[in-house]
């Protein structure tokens, strides 16, 4: 049996794959919000991710005791208006996020690489159900 080598322990961990932004209404949620300084309307945030009503108040509610984002709500003449906004610890989890998973990309990219055509992992047959 070889010898565990100490600088591949846990390579493929990505500890920086953050729970709360890795769900996907989340990552649409902060993706959104990142591209906008203003920030945007409930609407249109919900028009953008494709969520429900109830669905984006609860992941937004997810983010917001986070501390992910802010969520304003207000009056524009008559009308209730709520504006989220990615708020600066939001912004800068967000880029680790995309940084971990751009390592991610990086490292299946170099292994499918280094994998030679004719491996024999290739020959295996897949496993019937």
């Amino acid at each position: 049996m070889k010898p565990k080598d100490p600088s591949t322990e846990g390579r493929f961990a990505y500890e920086g794959l953050d729970r709360v932004i890795h769900e996907r209404a989340r990552l649409s949620i902060l993706t959104s919000l990142i591209t906008s300084a203003r920030g945007l309307t409930f609407n249109d945030l919900k028009q953008l991710c494709a969520l429900t009503d109830g669905n984006l108040s609860r992941h937004l509610a997810v983010l917001e005791k986070d501390g992910m984002v802010e969520i304003v709500k207000g009056h524009e003449g008559n009308r209730p208006l709520t504006v989220c906004r990615i708020t600066a610890a939001g912004r800068k989890r967000y880029l680790e996020y995309l940084s971990t998973l751009e390592q991610v990309i990086s490292d299946a990219a170099k292994d499918t690489e280094a994998q030679p055509a004719n491996s024999s992992l290739r020959k295996l047959k897949p496993l019937e159900a």
